[in-house]
């Protein structure tokens, strides 16, 4: 083995698990909603399972929620949880619904190390489903944007 190998083996260990990637034991937390693995599959589709257990993000611009835009309340589709207002709704032309803000105590975050950056991964309180991230390129009166993905809510018009 030469100093080369040693080297390039060392580089490559931090990606030895990327195909493997699930959700951490502190991401799972304690949550109010639990269910297993089993739970979580029967009652989400494929796309929503990774979305929203895995952490995974859908494509740009498939979520049709991205341009609705009417008077409402989205909430998360794990738990029912009343997240988001459409009054803090806008349109932040990236292809994801985006808000400035969520409704109070109704979603945590934490931070989401991956694809070599930090990022503020942000999730529902209760029952710990992945939303997305937040971005510090929001409009005032926040400057936040909530970047989410359509799949893991569910809109329920006012």
């Amino acid at each position: 083995m030469n100093r080369r190998t040693i080297l390039f083996s060392a580089a490559a260990l931090p990606l030895a698990g990327l195909p493997f990637v699930r959700r951490s034991d502190a991401a799972q937390g304690d949550f109010k909603v639990t269910r297993s693995e089993a739970e979580w599959r029967a009652m989400l589709s494929d796309q929503e399972y990774y979305v929203m257990r895995e952490e995974g993000t859908e494509r740009a611009g498939s979520s049709p929620l991205d341009k609705v835009y009417d008077p409402g309340t989205y909430h998360c589709k794990g738990c029912d949880l009343a997240v988001y207002s459409s009054e803090h709704k806008y349109d932040s032309r990236t292809g994801w619904p985006s808000f400035w803000q969520s409704l109070p105590d109704a979603v945590g975050t934490k931070p989401d190390r991956k694809l070599f950056m930090v990022r503020t991964e942000v999730h529902c309180s209760r029952c710990g489903s992945h939303f997305g991230h937040i971005f510090d390129d929001g409009p005032q009166p926040t400057g936040k944007r909530h970047c989410l993905n359509g799949v893991a809510l569910e809109f329920v018009a006012a």
